[in-house]
């Protein structure tokens, strides 16, 4: 139980479970699933296609965070790619062509990915910090959109750009499909090969993998190309689940539950070590907990409150010092020892079981008596 209770894992599970069963109980047929047509219908799957562009945001967050970066322009690539997409389709001759929307989705992926190369060259190149850096594509990327759709939110009539998001496969929605393919193909790179390795080598210290011969520089570039390129696909799957590109809203605070998702799942913003599946956990908790707010009932006036809360509780349950604390305080029950515990600064601690009524201990208590060293 205590290895189980030690996991990355554990307690985003735990709040996701407690959330499902919150939801159970004020509702219970949040967990029903029916099927007609071909396709499943219910909570979790319409949980499951919510979260599924948050899952490529949080997605590309992670490997960013594990290189000591912050990206918070995802939310504005989303709005621009949207814009983007949804602009030339209607403009086209044939909104309904596949060709029309094949190039429409491509042009839009060109274009996060040339704002993902932007974020990099700021950030490697010209050495600007990773929160100024993005904080700059942040406030003028809906700039961009605004400009892109002038001013005005642009609606499509269009079957195969919708069905990007809404269409079905195997009974799921194609979101789903999408975004968990793509998320097993980074998961392959990242931890079949040595990317996953230079990754955090590069994110624990920059200056000493650069010396042990890993081009830190192009390893911190490339995942700010690939953030920029999943935010771009993220933007894609919004604006083909409601068919509208609106600048000021697509996308808004993104950003946030996605570095949300990401601490949630057990990764460190200080960088390094990184955990994909925590962050799947923790963009399931976040879109459960959007639908927690809706079936318990609450104001949206106190969503923001309730959510801050929930999220307050599992990453304090996270924290090593948190978890170090529960594993002293069960260590004394079980033994009945005082247990000292020192904390470093990095928040690990080791603590060493010490019998209540034993003497402190002296170095003296080690060296010969002095008759025999006379002797």
């Amino acid at each position: 139980m205590r290895q189980a209770v030690r996991h990355h894992l554990f307690w985003p599970v735990v709040a996701l479970v407690a959330l499902v069963v919150a939801n159970t109980v004020a509702r219970p047929s949040f967990l029903a699933v029916s099927f007609a047509d071909g396709h499943l219908f219910g909570a979790p799957v319409d949980i499951l296609r919510a979260a599924a562009p948050l899952l490529l945001i949080a997605l590309g967050m992670t490997l960013v965070i594990a290189t000591r970066g912050i990206d918070l322009s995802v939310g504005a690539v989303v709005a621009v790619s949207g814009a983007v997409a949804l602009e030339y389709i209607s403009t086209s001759a044939n909104p309904e062509s596949p060709g029309t929307v094949f190039a429409a989705v491509a042009i839009a992926l060109v274009l996060s990915l040339v704002l993902g190369l932007w974020n990099g060259f700021l950030v490697t190149v010209l050495g600007i910090q990773p929160i100024i850096a993005t904080l700059i594509l942040m406030t003028a990327g809906r700039g961009v959109a605004m400009l892109i759709t002038g001013g005005f939110i642009t609606t499509v009539n269009s079957a195969p750009y919708k069905g990007l998001n809404s269409g079905y496969l195997l009974g799921l929605p194609a979101a789903v499909w999408i975004s968990v393919a793509i998320f097993a193909l980074v998961a392959v790179a990242v931890r079949r090969t040595a990317l996953g390795m230079l990754l955090e080598a590069t994110g624990i210290n920059p200056a000493a993998s650069r010396l042990a011969g890993v081009r830190s520089r192009t390893i911190t570039w490339t995942v700010y190309t690939a953030c920029g390129l999943l935010a771009g696909l993220a933007g894609i799957l919004v604006s083909a689940d409601t068919m509208a590109a609106d600048a000021n809203n697509a996308g808004i605070f993104v950003e946030l539950d996605a570095i949300l998702a990401v601490v949630i799942g057990g990764t460190a913003l200080s960088g390094g070590k990184f955990n994909l599946s925590g962050t799947f956990v923790g963009v399931l908790v976040i879109a459960t907990l959007d639908r927690t707010v809706t079936v318990l009932g609450i104001s949206p006036h106190v969503t923001p409150l309730f959510m801050a809360l929930v999220v307050v509780v599992v990453t304090l349950l996270q924290s090593p010092r948190v978890r170090e604390r529960f594993a002293v305080a069960a260590l004394r029950r079980r033994t009945g020892t005082a247990t000292p515990v020192v904390v470093p600064d990095d928040g690990a601690a080791a603590p060493v079981p010490v019998p209540a009524d034993a003497a402190p201990s002296s170095s003296d208590e080690n060296l010969p008596d002095e008759k025999e060293v006379v002797r």
